[in-house]
């Protein structure tokens, strides 16, 4: 996936620039953005602060290791024992997915 020309800090400074009374329009302009992308970014980032902003970013890239991880156990990419252990050490609050998904791995 493309990285962004903009931090999580920046994108924030460009929404509060807005907020502040500047029209979108402008705003858009001046940083070389389209309108979609300023609503987009409004979407995901509105009313956050950059240490807020910081941690949504850091569950997202968790979140994304943890589906990738589970997608290779269930295709056999790794032995199941082995990705059930990665997940547990990974994800304590996700033991009970083991439990619910893969009863016979849980079992014995």
């Amino acid at each position: 996936m493309k990285r962004s020309r903009f931090t999580e800090e920046q994108i924030i400074g460009i929404l509060r620039e807005q907020e502040a009374g500047a029209s979108t329009a402008d705003v858009c302009r001046k940083h070389g953005i389209s309108g979609a992308t300023f609503y987009k970014w409004k979407a995901k980032y509105g009313g956050l602060d950059v240490s807020e902003a910081r941690r949504l970013k850091s569950l997202e890239d968790e979140n994304a290791r943890l589906k990738k991880l589970l997608a290779e156990a269930m295709l056999g990419k790794h032995p199941p024992k082995a990705a059930e252990t990665l997940v547990r050490a990974l994800c304590p609050p996700c033991n009970d997915v083991w439990t619910t998904y893969f009863p016979r791995l849980t079992a014995g």
